[in-house]
């Protein structure tokens, strides 16, 4: 099992790089990832960086340093925590990028405290949990897809190490298992309330076949119910041009509706929007989900102009994402914040935690809530991160905010 430590992810040798500028400026600022009671802001005010690149599970990373290998040392001052992630194979860009944020968020704070240790699970979830539980590892981190965090809790649940994943399925969250992703029900939600608070009330949904549509389906029924509106029409569609022009034509045929959710990606909505203008829908507000967030050509397609969707606040995004294109000579995906609040949220409750003992997964449930690079969040009852979301719309350009992301959880 590959196992990187050294100037990976140790502690020690990550805090000893000289010269590197803290992206927070000072340690205490997010020492705390602070409890909504007494948050302030991360970081300080920094360059503006235009809206992230898409994310592409499947692209290649630069190399990375061979694994060592062999028994960790002996450690009775710092927590050991186990980092999984795909470091090899089709999915490695997007688990470099997480690992490198973990690491940046390493030197950030200065942590003393913590010895993260990388396992590839690229090469076997099940085999890389169980190496890192017989290696002492009372916390996970990741892993990235739904499948290899089912595989890590098998090992992990009897072993009462608790799963704190990037994972957005909400299907295998609860137990010991924790989701940090972003939830696209949140997010639609967040928009469809929006939309209902500015005088839309009848809404249709254009939404993709598979497990994705029908979550959307599912929440924008609830949301648009809850908010006293009426869904006049849904139509689901296989991702291509016949398709989506036959799902918009039969929405025609039912009825008038004053916004359109797309619950795809902002490519898709692209497509979509000129067949709505032509067919019904000339009129109609046209409504996204989180997956727009890391689509930059929408800001700059006329035909968008004025559309909205919800997602996690991104101005202290911008500025990590500039820290770490100076560090790793790239652009971060837009997931890899996970990565980096990740250690935040470890490092906050390891203020709680005395070495050699259980992680006390209790704190994670505190109420108030936390703070990181994506804004405010909590873990519900359920093991999923609920998040306050702001309202963005598509300008000329760029992306403007016309609701702000709450500052507390009520």
């Amino acid at each position: 099992m590959k196992q990187f430590e050294g100037n990976f992810v140790n502690t020690d040798t990550a805090v000893s790089r000289p010269g590197k500028r803290s992206v927070i400026g000072r340690v205490a600022g997010l020492l705390a990832l602070m409890t909504l009671a007494g948050c302030e802001t991360l970081l300080p005010k920094g360059p503006a960086e235009t809206q992230g690149p898409v994310e592409q599970p499947t692209e290649t990373a630069p190399p990375v340093d061979e694994p060592i290998t062999g028994a960790l040392p002996t450690d009775t001052e710092r927590h050991r925590v186990a980092l999984l992630l795909p470091l090899s194979g089709k999915n490695r860009g997007i688990g470099q990028s997480l690992a490198n944020a973990t690491t940046l968020a390493l030197l950030d704070t200065k942590a003393e405290n913590l010895r993260i240790t990388s396992y590839d699970t690229a090469k076997g979830a099940k085999a890389a949990a169980q190496k890192a539980i017989s290696d002492g590892n009372r916390l996970i981190l990741g892993p990235l897809l739904s499948e290899n965090v089912i595989a890590a809790a098998e090992v992990a649940n009897p072993a009462n190490v608790p799963i704190i994943s990037y994972s957005n399925d909400i299907g295998i969250a609860g137990g010991n298992v924790y989701l940090l992703g972003f939830m696209p029900n949140q997010s639609i939600d967040r928009v469809v309330k929006y939309a209902r608070s500015q005088g839309m009330s009848r809404f249709a949904g254009l939404v993709p076949n598979g497990t994705y549509g029908q979550r959307a389906s599912s929440q924008l029924l609830q949301s648009v119910k809850d908010a006293g509106g009426t869904v006049v029409t849904l139509q689901k569609y296989s991702r291509t041009a016949a398709s989506m022009r036959s799902a918009v034509q039969r929405m025609q045929q039912d009825s008038a509706y004053d916004a359109i959710l797309i619950a795809d990606s902002g490519k898709m909505a692209i497509n979509a929007q000129p067949i709505i203008r032509r067919n019904g829908g000339a009129n109609a507000k046209i409504l996204g989900t989180e997956l727009w967030n890391t689509e930059s050509s929408l800001a700059t397609n006329a035909g968008m102009r004025g559309a909205w969707f919800a997602s996690v606040p991104d101005n202290l995004y911008r500025q990590y994402a500039t820290k770490y294109r100076g560090m790793f000579g790239s652009n971060p995906y837009r997931l890899s914040s996970l990565g980096y609040d990740s250690v935040l949220l470890t490092i906050r409750i390891a203020r709680d935690w005395k070495v050699g003992q259980s992680f006390p997964v209790q704190k994670l449930q505190d109420k108030g809530g936390f703070v990181g690079l994506d804004g405010a969040f909590r873990f519900t009852d359920k093991g999923t991160a609920e998040r306050a979301l702001e309202v963005q719309e598509v300008s000329s350009g760029t992306f403007t905010i016309v609701s702000p992301a709450p500052r507390s959880f009520k």
